[in-house]
């Protein structure tokens, strides 16, 4: 079968019949059809907020008309969701997008589908800038200005499964804590009997890996139900539960949405398996954090501009150029692909998360790769570059479009990256990184946003400076909350002095 993402269509989803994908694309029309066809009795009409929460309200198919697919409905309260807009004009309409419906499975009385939604102002006033979704379609937009068809996006999204987990945070006086349970974990007090250590949980095999049933039930429901094909799913490298579903690579938006039904999905199976799934970056201490691998490409006339045949890496000068643009601007979009306190935890050199301003190979210690797994130009259409500090706490809708902002600038500018690093970063001294040229991401979230405060001119043609001042506002109100509270290891450091 040729490569799905050349098949397709733009803007069209598919579905799974018979083991293989089929174009289905849905229009209005279509979508009532198959509301009457399946029974349907609610619609969730989904959203995604500024800072990657997903929000939804469910209204009744019979009240449900084709003059609210097309003009939206009013059901918003935009002052009501984290960095939409004040009280004081906070009208807002979801306008639905046909192309996403979906029936949810797990809803076994009351049949549910969903749509995706647009956000607008209300009184015709046009769309919200602060909708991340909004943002994601300019993006798109705004790439052929650059002279480029689209821009391809292939997030790697990990995650936890937990038993359990509890924290005790709203009695400050008292202290804080939290406690993590899990039966693959070392701590386990009735574990499987194959408890994996710290950093040892990539690949094992079953019985260790105890979510296997778990992520097959992910990957049927994501493609047949929801049309997102996922290439790969396994545990991940530590202990406790982490996993990863791979998402085939689509378009900015379309990847970006599904990347937000991904979580959707994960923590509503993880449920009904009596689990909790997290995007928390790093909820385990000394163990490895949750990444989520960005892998991004241009293409024109249906080719990839990164590949060029003979060249280092086979990466062409357009895909250096904006692998300089990623490394010119990292320290700034680390306050958009690393947006929370939780996120510099797992930054940190010996966990495997990128720490340093570099790009190589199949180097894996460098923030930028370049995939090596095949060449030749039977495999041209794999040509990427792997982004590889942004985390699943991100709002994938800001990620992949910050992220093309500071390539294409690349691009615009010829930013050249340097030569590749071969070596292990993490073993380098100092004076090794420094006569290489390597640089270092920022070590804290308050850091991030100093540097995004200084350079966020190349955010300019996709972001507007009030949703960047939002964004920085929003993430400033984390890290003060943070600050001002006693950390529990610092009692063991500090009790006694």
């Amino acid at each position: 079968m040729k490569d799905i993402f050349v098949l397709r269509q733009r803007e069209l989803p598919y579905r799974v019949i018979d083991g293989e994908p089929v174009q289905v694309s849905f229009s209005s029309e279509d979508v009532f059809a198959k509301i009457k066809e399946e029974n349907i009795k609610f619609l969730d009409l989904q959203f995604t907020g500024l800072t990657g929460r997903f929000h939804h309200t469910t209204i009744s198919t019979n009240m449900f008309t084709p003059k609210q697919m097309k003009d939206g409905l009013p059901k918003l309260d935009g002052s009501s969701i984290l960095g939409f807009t004040s009280i004081d004009d906070s009208d807002l309409i979801l306008k639905p997008d046909p192309s996403t419906f979906a029936v949810i499975p797990w809803y076994e009385e009351n049949k549910t589908a969903r749509l995706l939604c647009d956000v607008y102002w209300g009184a015709g006033r046009g769309r919200l800038s602060r909708d991340p979704r909004g943002i994601a379609q300019g993006a798109e937009e705004w790439v052929k200005t650059a002279g480029f068809d689209y821009s391809a996006w292939g997030p790697e999204v990990e995650f936890f499964v937990f038993d359990k987990a509890h924290w005790d945070v709203l009695t400050p006086y008292k202290g804080q804590s939290y406690s993590i349970e899990s039966v693959e974990a070392p701590w386990s007090q009735e574990g499987t009997g194959y408890p994996m250590g710290l950093q040892e949980g990539y690949y094992p095999s079953t019985p260790s890996d105890t979510l296997t049933p778990f992520r097959n039930e992910c990957v049927n429901v994501l493609s047949e139900n929801f049309g997102i094909l996922c290439d790969n799913h396994h545990h991940e490298v530590a202990t406790a539960g982490q996993c990863e579903i791979d998402i085939k690579y689509d378009y900015l938006t379309n990847s970006a949405d599904a990347t937000q039904s991904y979580k959707f999905v994960i923590r509503n199976i993880a449920k009904r398996f009596g689990k909790i799934a997290t995007m928390m970056p790093k909820p385990i201490s000394m163990d490895s954090g949750s990444g989520m691998h960005t892998n991004v490409s241009l293409w024109k006339d249906d080719e990839n501009v990164f590949f060029e045949e003979g060249q280092d890496g086979e990466l062409s000068q357009v895909g250096r150029y904006f692998c300089g643009g990623i490394l010119d601007h990292a320290n700034a979009l680390c306050a958009i692909s690393n947006p929370t306190t939780n996120s510099y935890h797992r930054l940190v050199p010996g966990y495997e998360a990128p720490v340093y301003v570099a790009w190589s190979g199949s180097n894996r210690s460098a923030i930028v790769r370049i995939p090596r797994h095949f060449e030749g130009r039977d495999y041209a259409h794999l040509k990427r570059l792997e982004f590889r500090a942004p985390d699943p706490s991100a709002n994938p809708y800001l990620v992949f479009s910050s992220v093309l902002a500071a390539g294409i600038d690349g691009v615009k500018k010829k930013t050249d990256p340097g030569d590749q690093v071969k070596e292990d970063i993490f073993k380098m001294t100092k004076e090794e990184r420094r006569k290489h040229g390597i640089g270092v991401l920022p070590a804290s979230l308050g850091e991030a946003l100093l540097e995004l405060e200084s350079d966020r001119i190349f955010l300019k043609p996709i972001f507007k400076d009030e949703v960047i001042d939002k964004i920085i506002e929003l993430e400033r109100k984390d890290q003060r909350d943070i600050a001002v509270r006693p950390h529990p290891h610092e009692f063991y450091l500090y009790f006694d002095v």
